[in-house]
Parts: structure tokens; sequence; C-alpha cells
């Protein structure tokens, strides 16, 4: 299933940056994160947010996804595997504070 609308500028300039190390269109890889699509290039729907919240501030990333979707990604195993302990702690807190209010 594709998403039928073609991205918005700030949405497309934000996962190019996030992908600049990959050639993987920006538009599949929203696909991923919405959960439209399993995959693109080598990441799937966690492992593409892993990434997310490695590289953008929070209020980047609910720019891009709706709560309710972010929600549904920031489980303990995404957040046990960030690269830094203050973004696990951080992460951890949000995700308990969505638990709450979403």
């Amino acid at each position: 299933m594709k998403a039928t609308n073609p991205l918005p500028p700030f949405l497309l300039s934000r996962l190019e940056f996030l992908m600049w190390d990959y050639n993987i269109p920006p538009e599949d890889c929203y696909e991923v994160l919405l959960g439209l699509k399993e995959t693109a290039g080598h990441y799937e729907q966690f492992t593409m947010f892993r990434k997310l919240l490695e590289t953008f501030p929070w209020f980047t990333i609910m720019e891009i996804l709706p709560l309710a979707r972010i929600k549904e990604l920031l489980t303990e195993q995404v957040t046990s595997k960030l690269r830094s302990r203050q973004l696990q702690k951080r992460y951890e807190y949000i995700r308990n504070r969505l638990s709450v209010i979403v």
C-alpha cells in the first residue's frame, strides 16, 4: 500500500537528512514509519524509528509522526537499544508519559 499524496517539503527534507548515508527514497522511509510498508532498504519500522530518535529532537519527531504512531513505535525494546544512556532515559520518560496521555 502506497501513500497517495506527495510528501510536504518539510517532511521530505527531514527524511532526506535522516537517510543521508543510504540511497533509500524518503517516501519509502515514511511508509515504513507509518506501517504501510514492511521495509525500506535494510530498515524495518522499529529500526527506522530508532534512527529517527537518535537523529532529531523530540519536537521534530512530533512534526514527522502522529503521537498515536509514536506511542506504538516507542517500545521498551526500541528505547533499550538507543546508543546513549541519556537518550534511553529521556525516551523512557516520554514513553511513560505517552501511556498516560495518549
